[in-house]
């Protein structure tokens, strides 16, 4: 189901006609009211240099950024009220974007050549969604992805609930994962294919929020509300809070059961999400390390909880009060058909591709497969389904990891319920549109598929994706 059959492309003309009035805008990315019921805003896509707190400051990056700034502009709407984001391109390249965790119509997925055709330099195409569900998301390029994604371009989605009780401050950290020169400059090499078949391209440099070593400045007796988003392309994360004992609230921006990670550290894979609170109960004028220790040996501090020397007095109530539920649709498993889509290829200890021998449809340059078939890049016209599915049914996907490697994998237009993990339930009522499989894993995830189209399904780790592990799901 490309764009060119199930939803007409936008051209520029179609573009100035139905955003008129958005020649007003400021280039800047504040939320502007169009009218009383729909938020408004522009996204400026284009090079440009930005210092992201290097070995030297004498250097600054050249990088690709929205509205120049690295992340892109922290865009914050209501859950329920539409919005419409004009995406003007000045790279010299086409891009799209696609709103990462939003259940929204097939045509504003951002998938280039399935849903909509890439922007092209100098063009501008209009995203027209309401966002159903509160929570953390994110938005990036789903075009050229390994390079567009690795040279900056993300930002952070935050769907506001009606209210939040008992927070008093509540912040984003876009973590961001660079391999640079010694110069500060971007080592170029995107798509190398050993790394692709291996871990991906795992960077040298970690940021939050464009900038390394970044002191958040917190005040003792509050409670923190700390939206966690894993921009990078391939780096897996385990965050540890010296000094506090983090607990989850919500999952790719889907409320949980409040519950302490596993071994105190939240775990995230390329493209997930984790909102964490943090009673802020560090003394004052001290600061505490928030350090990734995910790789033996490699630990290091992301950033900095830094307290003032005074003390905060808690206005809102002591009790913590869990977020209230977004609308999804729980999965009647007693009728649920399974499917088993498996997770193959990469290069193995001995230097073979694993469980790549004899299959079908393999693509050139192909390392990954899902259930024997390749697709390789962003997304393209006449890519087959690998299932169909019927509108309002419900399914549980049995998700295989033969390899020997992690892979985030990330299913467009819906989130689903982590049913289950090597045969143990998974706890907490976790729903996800991103699941974590170690080497070997087998994870079980249930929805209900109740968005019409043809929707992606790949692993997030981008050189994984771009080499094969990617299919569609067809909701008819």
């Amino acid at each position: 189901m490309a764009y060119s059959k199930s939803s007409p492309s936008i051209t520029r003309r179609d573009v100035l006609r139905r955003g008129a009035g958005l020649a007003l805008l400021a280039s800047s990315s504040r939320l502007a009211e169009a009218a009383p019921d729909i938020r408004t805003l522009k996204l400026l896509v284009r090079p440009t240099t930005w210092d992201l707190g290097t070995r030297s400051r004498a250097f600054t990056t050249d990088v690709w950024a929205y509205d120049g700034t690295i992340p892109g502009p922290q865009i914050r709407v209501r859950q329920g009220v539409p919005v419409r984001i004009l995406v003007e391109n000045r790279l010299a390249e086409g891009t799209t974007v696609h709103w990462h965790g939003i259940r929204l119509p097939i045509s504003m997925d951002g998938v280039p050549g399935l849903t909509q055709a890439p922007i092209a330099p100098g063009e501008t195409f209009t995203y027209e969604f309401t966002p159903p569900d509160a929570g953390t998301f994110w938005y990036h390029p789903h075009a050229n992805t390994l390079q567009q994604l690795g040279r900056g371009l993300a930002g952070a989605l935050i769907v506001e609930e009606p209210e939040t009780p008992g927070i008093e401050r509540d912040v984003a950290w876009v973590i961001s994962d660079w391999r640079l020169t010694s110069e500060g400059q971007l080592v170029g090499g995107f798509g190398n294919a050993m790394e692709a078949a291996m871990s991906g391209r795992v960077g040298n440099t970690v940021t939050v929020n464009g900038a390394l070593h970044t002191k958040e400045r917190v005040q003792a007796g509050e409670r923190l509300r700390l939206r966690l988003i894993n921009a990078a392309l391939a780096r897996i994360m385990a965050l540890r809070f010296e000094g506090h004992r983090p607990i989850i609230i919500a999952v790719d921006g889907q409320p949980c059961e409040p519950h302490e990670p596993e071994n105190g550290r939240v775990l995230l894979g390329p493209a997930m999400r984790a909102d964490v609170l943090l009673e802020l109960n560090g003394e004052p004028g001290r600061a505490y390390e928030v350090i990734d220790d995910f790789y033996q040996g490699l630990s290091y501090a992301v950033a900095v909880l830094s307290y003032g020397d005074e003390y905060t007095p808690r206005k809102s109530p002591n009790a913590l009060v869990p977020l209230p539920r977004n609308p999804l649709a729980e999965p009647d498993l007693g009728r649920a058909e399974t499917h088993v889509l498996k997770l193959q290829g990469g290069m193995m200890g001995g230097g073979n591709m694993a469980g790549m021998g004899g299959m079908h449809g393999m693509s050139h340059g192909a390392t990954w497969a899902i259930n024997g078939t390749s697709m390789t890049g962003d997304g393209h016209e006449g890519m087959p389904p690998s299932l169909t599915l019927q509108r309002g049914q419900p399914y549980v996907l049995r998700l295989q990891n033969e390899t020997a490697w992690w892979h985030p994998m990330h299913l467009h237009g819906h989130s689903f319920r982590i049913l289950s993990r090597n045969g143990a339930a998974v706890p907490y009522r976790q729903w996800a549109d991103t699941v974590l499989l170690e080497p070997r894993d087998t994870v079980d995830v249930a929805f209900v598929a109740d968005n019409p189209g043809d929707w992606m399904f790949h692993c997030h780790v981008t050189d994984h994706q771009v080499a094969g592990m990617m299919t569609l799901l067809r909701v008819a």
